[in-house]
């Protein structure tokens, strides 16, 4: 297990959910922090909070779907800490919409966020990474980054591609010291949800305060213990990392029913 006491991570989405409890553990961890957000409130509690802790800590507002901004944000953080360690592209929003009522503005929306987000942090970072042939990059992918659901194909479309991605770089990647993993997390309890855009659910209706509440059924893990599962899985270098018991169910359905698994998941919900 490799010991993260020093290193400097670098995360997105940090001000709230998963990137906020990474922060509060990798900081007990040892790990000189840089994080960043689009929403300065969330950012601000944070950063106050680990500083109070004496650690070395970062704040950066950022819009990971802006390339420029992302590869401004790398130098600054470059500069102020001096090397970057561990890079967790965090950052995520979610739509719930059928593809037949799907706008390109949401479209483009989620993906500029979702994928090019993780596309810009991993490019931005990279070539530090290598030309020291150290560190690690995390990407967030999700559970429904291996499984589709109706009225999540434009979240479906962009996590399925930070999958991709991300096992198209590990292969890359594979003669070098730079490590690379994929987290596909299952329901976990944030705000997602409650700040999606959401326009319609499984059912046909258009219901947000009833997508949150199922929502709010189902996510049985904290952001608490799914940062210890990324901690942990960073930590014994695992390239695939699955938090919850729902992620990993759906993930062996996947595998033994890879055709039928849609009409098994629809039975299930069905029921809830």
């Amino acid at each position: 297990m490799q010991s993260l006491a020093g290193k400097v991570a670098v995360i997105t989405g940090a001000g709230s959910g998963i990137g906020r409890a990474l922060a509060e553990l990798l900081a007990k961890e040892g790990c000189h922090l840089a994080l960043a957000d689009i929403n300065a409130a969330n950012l601000e509690s944070i950063t106050s909070a680990l500083r109070q802790q004496d650690r070395q800590v970062s704040s950066h507002i950022l819009d990971v779907a802006d390339r420029a901004a992302v590869f401004a944000f790398a130098d600054t953080v470059l500069t102020h800490h001096g090397s970057a360690h561990l890079v967790i592209n965090n950052a995520g929003v979610a739509v719930s919409q059928t593809i037949a009522n799907l706008s390109y503005e949401d479209f483009e929306w989620i993906m500029g966020i979702n994928f090019w987000g993780v596309v810009h942090g991993t490019k931005a970072f990279l070539p530090h990474l290598l030309e020291h042939n150290a560190g690690h990059i995390i990407n967030v992918s999700s559970i429904f980054g291996i499984v589709s659901m109706p009225s999540q194909g434009a979240y479906n479309a962009s996590k399925f591609a930070v999958r991709g991605f991300t096992e198209a770089l590990r292969q890359e990647l594979h003669n070098s010291n730079v490590q690379v993993s994929c987290v596909h997390p299952g329901g976990i309890k944030t705000d997602i949800a409650r700040s999606a855009r959401f326009y319609q659910g499984i059912n046909g209706k258009c219901d947000a305060s009833r997508a949150a509440a199922d929502f709010d059924k189902l996510a049985r893990t904290t952001p608490e213990q799914a940062a210890r599962v990324i901690v942990d899985g960073l930590k014994a270098k695992r390239p695939r990392i699955l938090i919850g018991n729902d992620a990993r169910l759906l993930d062996w359905i996947q595998r033994l029913l890879p055709s039928a698994y849609p009409r098994l998941l629809a039975r299930l919900m069905r029921r809830n």
